[in-house]
């Protein structure tokens, strides 16, 4: 039986929308994407500091983007046969194993062949570690708690890259320089990933997901083909891509228009990327909580497609007219990382669209995450020479404003519903059974 302060505990979790098993696969998730996110704010600039143009940079992080996509994607087929834990597992090692040739190869010798090679390799790691957590957050959380839920992923991912991860970089490079930097976010990285998967002991995590009969042919068949058997996942992944590429695009054009033209220091840049991102993470569990109560929809509509049309060229104009002005450029900061939090409500609502494949629906949804590392920094090498970043600006607006239409079409069909219903009355008996059987011992 439990101790009233667990009982407590539980509903304390319960109530803020954490699926109380999962919670030190959160804090977990926390760290180790703070580690990931370490270099984001000034890897760019570091690597342009040893010679390499912002073209090489942009290509850099374009190929790594396309293994990001490739992992992202294999996320959801790979959970269902192997269980998520065990992905989450692999994602690890291969993060930690690369970053060491990275840094070793790469990096201290300034070898941009090795770079390419280790960086992009090392891009199959996170998404593994990261998106196998959401397959597992889906498995094992009713659906009147997924839209909370998935906020509280989108809180610790992006509680960690970039906003922790650049205000950690902010404070350590005076410190410590920049390559001991890069060597502390291996060690946030491995610490982080040790305590979700060895302090998260959820069943659901450890085992195969998809029937027994399936095999590895089928589940990646199944993970591409639900594209065309349901086009709202297809829908759902484009504005997925949409999304967070104009984040990605800014990782490399902001740094040079922030300090070469705006006139901030390197630390103020990376600061006023914490504070961007601080209000990402703030938004993103609220919008995962209005939409539980709203509706995903009109959250990622209104709040994030109309929402980041309008606060991207503010972001942009407003610290250009207002240059050395910190406070401005940080309040313009704040509206954009709120835009992109409102999009959170899409990983809630897919595994209601697709209820009887939600690995499949979610893989989807990572495939379009992981598009946007690349997307975004493409167009930047192919649209920056047409009207430079000012262009680019407007290119990403438009794209919003396609976003929030497409939205409108991802509904949840009266089938699925159903389905949801019956699914959980019957996880709510298995439920009731077992705690009167605990009951009786």
């Amino acid at each position: 039986m439990q101790t009233a302060a667990q009982q407590e505990k539980q509903s304390l979790a319960d109530r803020i929308g954490i699926p109380r098993p999962l919670l030190w696969g959160f804090i977990g998730l926390l760290l180790f994407m703070i580690g990931d996110g370490v270099e984001a704010g000034y890897l760019a600039p570091f690597l342009e500091g040893q010679g390499h143009s912002s073209t090489q940079v942009a290509l850099l992080f374009t190929i790594y983007g396309v293994a990001v996509s490739l992992s992202s994607w294999l996320s959801g087929p790979l959970s269902d046969l192997w269980g998520p834990k065990k992905v989450m597992w692999v994602g690890l090692w291969i993060w930690g194993i690369f970053e060491v040739f990275f840094l070793v190869f790469g990096l201290q010798p300034n070898n941009y062949p090795m770079m390419i090679a280790a960086y992009t390799a090392r891009g199959l790691g996170y998404p593994l570690f990261a998106y196998g957590f959401l397959v597992w957050i889906a498995a094992a959380t009713p659906a009147r708690q997924l839209g909370s839920a998935a906020g509280w992923f989108w809180f610790a991912f992006s509680g960690g890259l970039p906003t922790l991860g650049s205000l950690f970089a902010s404070f350590a490079i005076p410190r410590i320089g920049e390559m001991g930097t890069f060597w502390s976010s291996l060690a946030l990285v491995m610490v982080g990933g040790l305590v979700a998967l060895l302090c998260t002991h959820e069943p659901r995590g450890t085992q195969r997901l998809s029937p027994p009969d399936v095999t590895l042919k089928q589940a990646m068949f199944g993970s591409i083909s639900i594209i065309w058997r349901e086009p709202k996942t297809l829908i759902a992944g484009l504005v997925r891509t949409i999304n967070t590429s104009s984040e990605y695009a800014f990782l490399v054009i902001m740094p040079g228009v922030f300090t070469k033209v705006v006139g901030f220091s390197l630390e103020q840049w990376l600061q006023l990327l914490s504070i961007v991102f601080l209000s990402n993470i703030i938004f993103n569990l609220l919008s995962g909580m209005m939409a539980d109560r709203f509706g995903p929809r009109a959250v990622v509509a209104v709040g994030g497609g109309l929402g980041a049309a309008i606060s991207v060229p503010l972001f942009y104009y407003v610290p250009l007219s207002m240059p050395h002005n910190f406070p401005i450029a940080a309040a313009m900061g704040i509206l954009y990382g709120a835009a992109l939090a409102a999009f959170v409500p899409l990983s809630g609502l897919m595994p209601q669209v697709c209820p009887k494949e939600k690995a499949a629906a979610l893989s989807i949804l990572g495939l379009g995450a992981g598009a946007s590392t690349w997307v975004g920094p493409a167009i930047v090498t192919w649209f920056e020479g047409w009207h430079g970043v000012e262009g680019v600006i407007w290119i990403f607006s438009g794209l919003y404003v396609l976003s929030a239409v497409m939205t409108l079409a991802i509904t949840v069909s009266p089938e699925a519903r159903a389905y949801i219903r019956r699914s959980e009355a019957v996880s709510q008996s298995d439920r009731e059974a077992a705690m009167h059987a605990a009951g009786n011992q």
